[in-house]
């Protein structure tokens, strides 16, 4: 069996919403959301309960080993994405991020954290979320694309993203912060930063021209190549159907590339060969969830924390 990567979990933490709607108090700053058309919330709601039940059901016919939580409370309209809310890293570290809109800071959930301490080796919990009070804020793997292997989290800057917080980050999880300014292809400011940018073990795909500072530019692309990586640039049309919206996992026969069918369309075929010459790709029908300005990077926190051995009766 294919040995798993470091910058690839084999382990996954998801949630499927009953009551899901793309939430209004981040139409603000996320240029990526729609408006449902033509379905009543509750149609809505039942769309976006079937996609995740659907892409479940992928991620493990794959061999990923996915903990499913259910969120059936009102008021939590962007659950399904539990990636902003904390974020799992080698030797046992989890981190709790503070939330930059009000009705998302109820997203972040005990029983998850008391599963991680029970299926894995956690050896310590940073909740940074107190400093929402401070007006500082990280919203986890959404904020920043972590390289795991090079020891770096990239960050595009925005109200979603506090650099003092990011350095602080940093600092206790030893990466090294890069952060850089990126604008859709309307000239408004990336809201974060995954879906501008996917790092898997031997590729990565980005939407370098949305960085307009040619020297930040080149430095991100030089800093990805360091180790070795095959880089897939991606258009403004592929950043807005969420192709750099896509998370490498560790699957039953090796690496697997999750992103939705929309941004798989979006993608062409050159782009697509570089991609299946590392990792299979699988596609994910999510369109529902996709009006909240979010695909399948968001839904999927990946667990990069070792298990616990099974126990014997």
């Amino acid at each position: 069996m294919p040995q798993p990567s470091l910058q690839a979990p084999g382990a996954v933490v998801m949630i499927r919403p009953h009551c899901f709607t793309p939430n209004s108090q981040t139409t603000g700053d996320n240029s990526f959301q729609k408006l449902p058309s033509g379905r009543s919330p509750e149609q809505v709601a039942r769309a976006a309960f079937d996609e995740v039940s659907r892409a479940v059901d992928a991620l493990r016919g794959a061999g990923v080993d996915v903990h499913l939580f259910e969120d059936e409370m009102p008021g939590r309209p962007d659950s399904v994405f539990p990636n902003n809310w904390f974020s799992t890293h080698a030797g046992g570290h989890v981190a709790v991020y503070p939330m930059y809109s009000a009705n998302r800071r109820t997203e972040r959930r005990p029983d998850v954290l008391e599963m991680l301490k029970h299926r894995f080796r956690v050896q310590d919990i940073i909740d940074y979320s107190g400093l929402e009070q401070d007006g500082l804020f990280l919203e986890g793997t959404g904020a920043m694309v972590i390289d795991h292997l090079e020891r770096v989290a990239y960050a595009v800057r925005s109200r979603r993203t506090s650099e003092v917080l990011l350095e602080r980050f940093c600092t206790h999880f030893n990466y090294e912060p890069i952060v850089f300014d990126a604008v859709d292809s309307n000239g408004l400011p990336i809201y974060h930063t995954n879906v501008l940018m996917c790092i898997g073990t031997d590729f990565a795909m980005i939407g370098l021209e949305a960085i307009r500072d040619d020297a930040r530019r080149t430095e991100i692309a030089e800093r990805l190549r360091r180790g070795g990586r095959d880089i897939i640039e991606l258009s403004q049309h592929q950043i807005a159907n969420f192709a750099g919206n896509a998370i490498e996992l560790h699957g039953r026969d090796g690496p697997v590339l999750a992103v939705s069918q929309c941004a798989l369309d979006a993608l062409d075929a050159g782009q697509i060969e570089r991609i299946e010459a590392h990792a299979d790709l699988l596609p994910l029908a999510i369109p529902t969830i996709e009006l909240a300005g979010g695909s399948v990077r968001c839904m999927i926190a990946g667990l990069h924390l070792s298990p616990r051995p099974a126990k014997t009766a």
